[in-house]
Parts: structure tokens; sequence; C-alpha cells
């Protein structure tokens, strides 16, 4: 894809870091044409080694917050821890944050509470909300749209795999629909024909690396350097070039996540 960068808009490099080969990761994402990575916090007990990568790598920022499987033990309550570590200059989101009723490693009860803690973050700091978002579209819907009702903030559903309704939902309180590889599995037809209906001005691409690697490496490590694969079965179901769609999606990350740089001399779309 000469000329069109694309972006890594959700990977836990922290995770990748346990393989020993962290520079290899980042310079097979950059060789693909990955020109940046947002690497993301599922633990504030964790944060600082997130953290510190991307203070390691030029291209790589991160974000600050509680997946919903940790709730019960490191939730947030109030907004206030998140807040204060978002002020690193290397933090450019919160998350990631959201419901999960698949695994319900933590009580519903508890994901909720620290879900609107990351909101209150969110609308606060002004930074998007990185939302994680399984078997849970309706309760998802609800929080959003009373907590957007007290006040909005911006935001996006991270690895996309929910119905109609909650991409609705997301889209009508102006977040962003962020792909992983799931959307190239072949059982996946369901999510091929939402994202159809997604405007391209919203979609992000992303690996959520290491898991859920893309078709043809599926069943593999994921990695962000995978990122391009996922993004031409993007563009194939948008009717649009490579090219358009890498420029597109990587305009949107950085209209999203406005306190990450683009690298010097990147070339953004409209």
């Amino acid at each position: 894809m000469a000329g069109a960068m694309l972006v890594d808009s959700h990977c836990h490099l922290d995770y990748l870091a346990e393989s020993g080969d962290l520079d290899g990761v980042v310079a097979r994402a950059r060789n693909a044409g990955v020109g940046t990575l947002l690497t993301i916090s599922t633990k504030l007990s964790t944060w600082e080694g997130v953290h510190a990568i991307a203070r390691r790598y030029p291209e790589v920022w991160c974000s600050v917050g509680v997946h919903p499987h940790e709730a019960e033990q490191e939730g947030q309550e109030t907004p206030e821890r998140l807040i204060a570590l978002a002020q690193a200059p290397e933090v450019v989101g919160i998350g990631e944050t959201g419901l999960d009723f698949y695994y319900e490693h933590s009580p519903r009860k508890a994901q909720e509470a620290s879900f609107r803690a990351h909101i209150a973050a969110s609308r606060e700091t002004g930074l998007p909300l990185i939302v994680h978002a399984r078997d849970a579209d309706d309760e998802t819907v609800r929080v959003l749209r009373e907590e957007y009702a007290a006040g909005a903030f911006p935001g996006v559903i991270h690895c996309f795999t929910a119905g109609p309704g909650l991409a609705e939902a997301a889209l009508e309180i102006g977040f962003a629909i962020s792909l992983a590889g799931i959307v190239t599995f072949k059982s996946a037809e369901s999510l091929r024909e939402t994202v159809k209906r997604v405007p391209l001005e919203r979609l992000l691409v992303e690996t959520d690396a290491p898991y859920l690697a893309p078709v043809p490496f599926r069943g593999k490590t994921n990695e962000p350097a995978f990122v391009p694969h996922t993004a031409a079965k993007l563009a194939e179901l948008k009717e649009v070039s490579p090219e358009t769609l890498a420029a597109a999606t990587t305009a949107n990350f950085f209209r999203l996540f406005g306190k990450a740089e683009a690298p010097a001399g990147a070339a953004l779309g409209a």
C-alpha cells in the first residue's frame, strides 16, 4: 500500500512483549505500512508497563483503563485515578471498558459501575472512550444513551461483533466502529452485512493482537503487521480501493484520537 498508511487502533503490545520480540513486532508493523499503533490498558496494576511501551516507540500511543473482566478486582467507582493517569502525554484514550456478559469474569454490577466511571473520565478529559461489548448489546446501548444524555463524550466500539442495534446506537451518538480480524472469518456474514451500513468516515481498523488473527493467519498469534488483511476485507465490503480505505481509516483515527500525533510526512485523508 504505497503511500497509504494504516493504523492499528487497538492492540495489546504488553502481551506481545512476553515473546521477547517486541522490537520485531513493531518493525514488522512498520514494514507492512502500519505507521501508528494504539496499545490498550486492561488493568491499572499493569498500566505502567503499557505506558513504558508507548514511551519507548514514537509510533505507539496508549490508553488507560480497566477491562470489564477485571472490574471486580480493579474496577473504578470514580473517575479520578483514570483522569490523573490520562495526563501523561502518551495517553490518548480511556479504556478499554464496557460490558462482557459472555464470560462474566466480574459481576455485572461491578462492570457497569466501572464503565460509568470510565465514561465520566472520558467526558472530563475529552479523550475517546474505548468500549468492549460482548453479549451485552442492550445493556451497552442503555448505559451509553443514559450517560450521553448527561453530557457528550467521544468514543469507539472496538472489535465490533454486535448486531445492527448497537451499531446504530453508537453511530447515533457520534461513535466510531472498529473492526478486527473477525470480519474476515467465513462465519461472520451477518457482521459483514452490518459493516456495509457503517459510513466509511466512522470506520477504524484494528488487530486486538495477540488475539483474533485475520484470514489467512487465523489460529496464529496476531500482531499489528496483519492489519492490512483486515483492511483489505473492509475495502472490499465498502467497495473502495485499499488505498482509499487506508487513507479514510487513518484520518478517522487521528480525528477521534486527537491527542495522538501523526508521523511526520504522513498524508491524511479528509
